[in-house]
């Protein structure tokens, strides 16, 4: 293999791993702050369903969870995946897997706010989501 070929096939990695990257990013993150908001829901029932989703992500090998979601159907409904198909297996792999981490990360700023910041947005006439969207998220963000 000449030097040329070596650089062209490591360019293509190279891209399909910066697309998957900046992929993962794009829906982790805001996947993780529904997670997040769910993991803090007064429901119990969404509260203990969004706990053991972050478990569970949380608690098995990433590896695992990309043999699941790539070879998974295969297995199940007995349909091969093309690649542009694995590709996108890959990035709901990645972004699930690190949206679990992206939601604790959001929970404990959320939770690190100080309850000054809620009451004085309670007392500048803030709705709750207007207290969250303009006070709290930008804080919990920049921390």
């Amino acid at each position: 293999m000449t030097l040329i070929a070596m650089i062209t096939k490591m360019s293509e990695g190279l891209g399909r791993t910066c697309a998957i990257f900046f992929l993962t990013l794009l829906f982790s993150l805001p996947l993780g702050l529904v997670v997040a908001l769910m993991r803090m829901s007064k429901n119990v029932f969404v509260k203990n369903v969004t706990r053991g989703f972050i478990s569970l992500l949380r608690g098995t090998p990433l590896m695992l969870q990309l043999i699941a979601v790539a070879y998974g159907p295969f297995y199940l409904f007995s349909a091969t995946l093309l690649v542009k198909e694995k590709l996108l297996a890959i990035i709901i792999a990645f972004s699930l897997n690190y949206a679990a981490y992206f939601a604790e990360i959001y929970r404990g700023g959320i939770e690190a706010m100080p309850v000054g910041q809620y009451e004085a947005a309670h007392v500048l006439g803030y709705s709750k989501s207007q207290t969250f969207l303009r006070i709290i998220l930008p804080q919990v963000v920049k921390r």
